[in-house]
């Protein structure tokens, strides 16, 4: 659904109408002089008509707030818009604009939540873990054919086994096989070599933080190509 605020449905004279409370001796010479400029780019109805979206009525209140308190150029004006719509924060006078700044994502686990837990001091059989993921013998040995799941040598299942376990049995019940998830057990041995080449060599690297990153990275990978 297009956003009705990027609709052309204002004629100039509208558009001056919602800016003259806030600057009433703003004139539709004015307006068109700032369209001219290319601080908005109005398109154009069948008529040959300027059309603007409320974007354009809110850009050009920046724009004219920016002249009345702050004195700057237009020349200045038209960077803080481009940093605008970049996506940057302009500088509040002068100066660059800089990157706004981003949260941490809070379903990257913490590295208290990545050494922490005794996923060793609990031991399931395969019982254990198919009534505890609806999982059935021949997937989880599937799961283990693949590489997703490492019994210990007497065949018992840990923390990390069952987490691992559940985690695929909601992919299979889409329909997915279990052969198509091996790519992420080489993804993870592949992120795990590299975490033991940054720790193993000098420095104070903990292989948690380094982990950490590593799942950070991936999620803003994966979240980039699901919004691209």
């Amino acid at each position: 659904m297009t956003d009705p605020a990027q609709q052309p449905a204002l004629s100039i004279g509208a558009v001056l109408k919602q800016l003259q409370d806030e600057f009433p001796d703003l004139s539709l010479s004015k307006v068109r002089f700032l369209d001219a400029q290319g601080v908005v780019s109005p398109q154009r109805a069948g008529s040959g008509y300027r059309r603007y979206t409320q974007r354009d009525v809110e850009r050009l209140r920046f724009v004219l707030r920016c002249q009345r308190d702050r004195f700057w150029p237009l020349k200045v004006i038209r960077e803080a818009l481009d940093a605008f719509d970049r996506g940057l924060e302009p500088a509040p006078v002068e100066g660059r604009p800089s990157v706004p700044a981003v949260q941490d994502d809070s379903s990257v686990p913490s590295v208290a939540d990545l050494v922490g837990g005794q996923a060793h001091d609990l031991r399931l059989s395969a019982d254990e873990v198919c009534s505890a993921t609806a999982l059935d013998h021949k997937a989880l040995n599937g799961l283990a054919d693949f590489g997703l799941l490492k019994p210990d040598a007497d065949g018992y299942y840990d923390a990390n086994g069952l987490q691992i376990a559940r985690a695929a049995s909601a992919l299979l019940a889409h329909g997915i096989d279990a052969r198509h998830l091996r790519p992420f057990r080489l993804a993870a041995d592949r992120e795990l070599s590299l975490v033991q080449q940054l720790t193993f060599g000098p420095g104070d690297t903990q292989p948690a933080e380094v982990v950490r990153e590593c799942l950070a990275l991936h999620l803003a990978l994966v979240r980039a190509g699901l919004q691209g």
